[in-house]
C-alpha cells in the first residue's frame, strides 16, 4: 500500500494547493471531497504564501544584483588601502617618516606587514584607521603620501562603505522575508494535511485503485515502498 508524503519545497506546496482548488473549483458542489471551510483556508493560504515566496525571490534578486557592484568596491578598497600602507612602509624604510608615527594608524605592532583585509569587516576597521592616522600626521606638518594619496584611499573607502551598508540592509529584508516564509509554512502543510485527509476520508469506501487515482486528482502525492508495485 503506497503511503502519502507532505511536499518539502514552497514550489511543490504552492502546487499541492492549486491542483486541488482547481480540482474543487471544477467539481459540483455535492461532489466535493472538501469542505468549503478547508477550501477557503487552501485559497487563503494559496495567495498569501505565492505572494511572500515572490517577495522573497524578487529581494534575493536585487541582494545578488547589488552584491556584484559591491564586490568591485570591496576590490578597489582593498587594493587602495593595501597599496598607501606599503607606500607608507617603504617611506619609514626611507627615512621620510619616523616609524613611531605608525602608531597613529595602529600599525606599530605589525612588523611593517599589511593587516589582513580579507574580510569586509577587517577592511571596515582597517581602512578608518589609516583615514585617520594619515590625517592626524599631515595635521601634525608631516608631508602627504601620494600615489596613492589619501584622498583617493577615502573615496574608494567611502564607496565601500556605503555598499557594505547597503548591502547589510539588502540581506536583512530578504532574511526577514525568508523568516516569515519559514514560519507561513507551518500554516501551508496544515492546509495541505486537511485537504489530504478530507479528500481520502470521502473516499475510503471506493477500491483502492479507484481512490488513489481520485484522490491525486485533488494532489495527493503517493509514494510506493521499495518492492512494492507502482
Amino acid at each position: 500500500m503506497p503511503y502519502r508524503r507532505l511536499p518539502n519545497t514552497d514550489a511543490a506546496r504552492i502546487k499541492a494547493l492549486k491542483v486541488a482548488i482547481e480540482k474543487a473549483d471544477n467539481t459540483d458542489f455535492q461532489e466535493l471531497q472538501i469542505s468549503t471551510k478547508v477550501l477557503n483556508a487552501a485559497k487563503v493560504s494559496l495567495q498569501h504564501f505565492e505572494g511572500l515566496c515572490s517577495r522573497y525571490h524578487q529581494l534575493y534578486e536585487i541582494q545578488v544584483k547589488a552584491n556584484k557592484t559591491f564586490l568591485g568596491k570591496v576590490k578597489n578598497a582593498k587594493m587602495y588601502i593595501s597599496h598607501f600602507v606599503q607606500v607608507l612602509y617603504m617611506s619609514i624604510l626611507r627615512e621620510e617618516i619616523k616609524e613611531k608615527q605608525l602608531e597613529f594608524y595602529g600599525l606599530e605592532n605589525t612588523n611593517q606587514i599589511v593587516p589582513d583585509l580579507s574580510s569586509n569587516e577587517q577592511l571596515m576597521e582597517w581602512g578608518q584607521k589609516i583615514i585617520n592616522g594619515e590625517n592626524k600626521r599631515v595635521s601634525q606638518g608631516g608631508v602627504p603620501i601620494y600615489n596613492p594619496s589619501i584622498a583617493k584611499v577615502s573615496v574608494m573607502y567611502s564607496l565601500f562603505k556605503e555598499g557594505y551598508h547597503t548591502q547589510k540592509l539588502h540581506q536583512k529584508a530578504t532574511q526577514r522575508v525568508m523568516d516569515e516564509v519559514a514560519k507561513y509554512r507551518e500554516t501551508v502543510d496544515k492546509v495541505i494535511f486537511d485537504i489530504w485527509e478530507e479528500v481520502e476520508k470521502s473516499s475510503s469506501n471506493i477500491p483502492v485503485e479507484k481512490r488513489l487515482e481520485r484522490n491525486r486528482e485533488y494532489g495527493v502525492v503517493y509514494y510506493y515502498r521499495k518492492g512494492e508495485i507502482s
